[in-house]
């Protein structure tokens, strides 16, 4: 796709045409740009949720206008944006007057993630990414069949590394039993709501059980992230395929145990289960092993004869030195911008000067030369630096 300035559009006048000769409705303070044969106007509300910016695409060539399905979680509407094209298929949105965490967006237009879902739903695809700043390391799945010791394991590394490491919160259309609180033992939701966000591609993975729906987002994943921890996702073997399908870049670890008779053994010392119930989680863990070790979705494959032993090969794979664990990231900060400023773009960098009365002379300058992820979890590795402007 070719790649055009980008012209900004603070308010869009009554009947505006924006050089197409084609009168659209008027938007509170919508802003356009243009690539290619396309143009992208963001502004006003998403006519699916009225809580996120709406985008609309015309094409000069069929002089028609499209609504086109936005994937990812979105940005609030707010007084006014600036935008700018990128590379590789992103518009940088800038928003005016915002919060420090709801400032930096990027709506990808043709990134490979964006191709691959407009070939699955054969329609117009655009997708949001919040800009955070520095980086995050991977996120972990665990899987491996029922009585291996992969949550003691889990249960261990919670344990000694509490700064390091946390679990999403995932989502379900169940009720709530005795005790449970939301947004801490799950995030309970409607069936409909949570049916609409699977199609949105807001999940990594979900299942139906019992006519209840489970799932883990992606915005559950991105939240631990945010908070400076690994996000640990203890997750089936079905579920670890959707997550790899997905833009999440994750490391996969299945963990084995020694043998069948050694599992048999660990599941009747529980004695918790009747014999039909030993039986069929037996059945069901001999598959997950096979489909572990062979369905290339594992990187890394754990064999737990000795818990010790084990736990500690866990955290060779995790890169955890026992001298000096550090872990490798910080809680995201916020990127505050001035309430009135003008954007400007230069190379790989993005010059944000503050505009009006009482201004410091002072220019932010977000470096995006380093950053990685996308849609439609967050774009990380943006680089911040204030200036005092000459």
């Amino acid at each position: 796709m070719g790649e055009a300035p980008a012209f900004f559009v603070d308010h869009l006048e009554d009947g505006y045409t924006n050089g197409f000769g084609v009168k659209s409705e008027p938007k509170n303070r919508d802003t356009s740009v243009q690539i290619g044969d396309r143009s992208f106007v963001i502004g006003g509300n998403h006519e699916g949720n009225p809580l996120f910016l709406g985008v609309q695409i015309h094409d000069k060539i069929t002089n028609k206008w499209s609504s086109p399905t936005v994937l990812g979680t979105g940005p609030k509407p707010c007084k006014g944006y600036s935008a700018i094209v990128l590379p590789k298929g992103r518009i940088l949105v800038i928003k005016k007057g915002s919060a420090s965490d709801d400032s930096i967006w990027f709506l990808e237009v043709d990134t490979p993630f964006i191709r691959e879902q407009k070939k699955l739903l054969g329609r117009e695809v655009v997708a949001w990414s919040k800009g955070v700043r520095g980086n995050a390391e991977k996120p972990i799945v665990i899987s491996g069949p029922s009585g291996v010791g992969k949550g003691t394991l889990i249960s261990m590394l919670m344990k000694e590394f509490p700064s390091m490491f946390g679990f999403s919160v995932s989502h379900t259309t169940r009720a709530p039993r005795c005790m449970e609180k939301n947004g801490v033992h799950y995030h309970f939701t409607d069936k409909t709501v949570m049916e609409k966000e699977i199609k949105d591609g807001k999940f990594l993975e979900f299942a139906s059980v019992h006519g209840n729906l489970y799932g883990t987002s992606i915005e559950s994943v991105e939240v631990v992230t945010d908070s400076g921890k690994r996000c640990i996702l203890d997750i089936d073997v079905q579920g670890a395929r959707s997550v790899k399908a997905s833009s999440l870049d994750a490391i996969f670890i299945f963990v084995c145990p020694p043998s069948m008779k050694e599992l048999e053994d660990r599941l009747r010392a529980r004695g918790t289960e009747t014999e039909e119930q030993i039986q069929k989680r037996l059945r069901n863990a001999e598959a997950e092993i096979k489909a572990g070790k062979s369905s290339g979705i594992f990187e890394h494959i754990l064999y737990n004869d000795n818990l010790e032993e084990c736990y500690k090969n866990l955290k060779n794979l995790l890169g955890i030195n026992d001298l000096a664990p550090v872990n490798g990231v910080e809680a995201v900060e916020g990127i505050d911008l001035p309430k009135e400023h003008t954007v400007t773009k230069m190379d790989d960098k993005i010059l944000i000067q503050e505009t009006g009365e009482g201004t410091k002379n002072k220019m932010i300058v977000l470096d995006l030369s380093s950053i990685n992820g996308g849609a439609p979890g967050r774009t990380r590795g943006i680089v911040l630096d204030t200036v005092k402007s000459s």
